[in-house]
């Protein structure tokens, strides 16, 4: 099996494509954080700011 390698991180010149990405990857976080507060019936709290300052956020339900 071909093992993969490490992926360069570097800035999204792309206004456009690192907004774009920026969303997939948000939802993708707040998905994790979700399991995590249910498979280890943890309490999870997670804060996302926006390129543009905008502040999203996800708290497990007994954090809220």
């Amino acid at each position: 099996m071909a093992r993969r390698g490490r992926v360069e991180l570097r800035r999204i010149e792309d206004r456009t494509s690192r907004q774009v990405r920026f969303s997939k990857r948000r939802s993708g976080l707040f998905k994790k954080a979700f399991e995590l507060a249910v498979l280890c019936d943890a309490e999870v709290a997670l804060l996302v700011f926006s390129p543009a300052g905008r502040l999203y956020e996800y708290a497990s339900s007994r954090c809220a």
